[in-house]
This record gives C-alpha cells, structure tokens and sequence, in this order.
C-alpha cells in the first residue's frame, strides 16, 4: 500500500477536546505557581491575582477550542496574563478617580472658594508686564506676540520671516531673562 492509498485518520472532536484537556492540565501545572507569583507582584491583591491567571488559562482554553496553535505556552500564558493585568491597571486608575461632589460634601469636604492664589499670580503677572520693556527688542517683540496677543509659533514664523526653531528659541531666551530680571526684583 502506498502512502496516497492509506487513509490518514484525523482525530474526532472528542479526540481533539482530550488531548486539548491534557494540554492544558499539564499547562496549569507547569506554570500555575510562576503565573501566580506574578500576578501577585504586579497587584498587590491575592484574590486579583489568582482571579487573573484562571482568566488566564480560561481564555487559552478558548483559544485552543476554536483551532489556534501555541508554539510556546509559557510564553503565550505570560502574555494573555500580562494583558490581563494592564485592563486591571486601567480599571483600577478609573475607578479611583470617580468621585462624587455630593459624597464628598457627605463625608465633610467643603469646597469653598479661596482666590487668594489667582490674586498672587495677577499681581505676579503685572510685575512680569512692567519687566517686559527691560528686555531687547527681539525678546520683547517675541513676548508680546506670544503671551499677550495669544500667537502661536507658525503665525509668529511668518510675522517675522523667521522658522519656527529660531522663534521658539527667542521666546525661550526671553523667558529665561525674565525670570533673571524679576528674581532681581524681588531682591530689592
């Protein structure tokens, strides 16, 4: 008999789910304990962790129902659990942001108005106006364009048949020396 006459048994659904079954138990005991141990270093929480390495070997257990190959599954376990711990990352990061006005209000937070430091910044802001005529004309000019008509850099390129670099440099030069100059005067 040839090898084109011989028929090639493939194995059936139940022969498939078995040796996936064994793939999988040898998976989990090979990898169970260093999945584990990872999880638990990046979480910080025991319950988190053991539920993300059964997610873990759920969904390579889905993987491998639906005909996907694994060349490496360490690798591959490390990988659906590493994506696994950076949801629960984002999870966590939004969770613990959302926080009601009327609960903090309830636990005693008062949200009351204090402009004392907007005040500061308007007065320090006038101080900075009155330093700006201290500077040369192209620091000056470049200043005034920025922060008191509001130009950005392309605009300001063009206004003075400059590159962007070379007005960005100005401003930051001019910013720097208005630092110097109000240090100065606060000095005195």
């Amino acid at each position: 008999m040839t090898k084109k006459q011989q028929k090639i048994k493939k194995p059936s659904k139940k022969e498939k789910l078995n040796l996936i079954h064994g793939e999988m138990t040898t998976a989990y005991d090979d990898n169970n304990g260093s999945l584990l141990r990872t999880a638990l270093y990046k979480t910080n929480d025991n319950e988190v962790s053991s539920d993300l390495v059964q997610t873990t070997f759920l969904r390579t257990l889905l993987y491998l129902q639906r005909g996907g190959k694994i060349k490496l599954m360490r690798g591959f376990l490390k990988h659906v659990l590493n994506g696994l711990i950076i949801d629960e990352y984002r999870t966590r990061s939004r969770n613990n942001h959302i926080v009601s006005l009327d609960t903090l209000v309830d636990n005693g937070f008062d949200p009351g108005f204090n402009d004392f430091e907007r005040r500061i910044n308007f007065l320090e802001g006038k101080d900075i106006i009155i330093l700006i005529p201290q500077l040369s004309k192209k620091y000056e000019s470049a200043i005034r364009l920025r922060y008191l008509q509001g130009l950005s850099l392309k605009e300001m390129a063009a206004m003075t048949n400059q590159s962007e670099n070379t007005v960005a440099v100005q401003i930051h030069r001019a910013l720097k020396k208005l630092q110097k100059l109000y240090a100065a005067s606060r000095l005195k």
